[in-house]
């Protein structure tokens, strides 16, 4: 699944993350704690496991959001669609391993009415919420990975297990 190419709102954006893709992997998806590290969010939830077809609840901006995953390919990508007072996102991010670290791409569509009547004024606040976002996960991230492990909490010290449904694990 990819954003709506035909909204009247996108965001593209990357960052390159200086720490061990299984890191910032399991910061993006622990969605229950983003309120730990994205001052913008004031709840998240994910009730269940993180599934296609999970579903989440957080608040960000005065949004109450219930997020569906729509894709989920471990350590490579999820993709996730969420209505919030007439806004239809859909929400793309790929981590792609490099020499330097862990490059994050992520792209945002916003569709619906309200979109559509303020398109101007909603691109730069997508626009700033995207980088905002880039810029803690980046942040946090590194940080986690210059800590030393014993120093680290239980749930950063805590080693990723995630198998494919193939049976091998898709960081190999």
């Amino acid at each position: 699944m990819d954003i709506d190419a035909t909204a009247p709102v996108i965001t593209r954006d990357e960052i390159l993350i200086d720490a061990p893709l299984d890191a910032v992997w399991r910061i993006q998806t622990n969605i229950s704690a983003w309120p730990t590290w994205r001052p913008e969010v004031r709840t998240a939830r994910l009730d269940s496991g993180l599934n296609v077809g999970s579903v989440f609840h957080w608040e960000e901006g005065g949004l109450q959001i219930a997020s569906t995953v729509r894709e989920l390919a471990p350590f490579r990508r999820i993709v996730w669609t969420g209505p919030a007072q007439g806004i239809e996102a859909v929400h793309v991010w790929q981590f792609t391993p490099t020499p330097a670290g862990v490059l994050v791409h992520t792209e945002e569509s916003w569709s619906g009415a309200p979109v559509s009547a303020q398109a101007a004024s909603l691109q730069p606040l997508l626009d700033g919420a995207i980088r905002a976002w880039l810029t803690h996960l980046k942040a946090h991230a590194e940080a986690e990975a210059r800590t030393p492990a014993d120093q680290q909490s239980p749930e950063a010290s805590r080693s990723s297990s995630v198998v494919s449904s193939a049976g091998h694990d898709p960081r190999a």
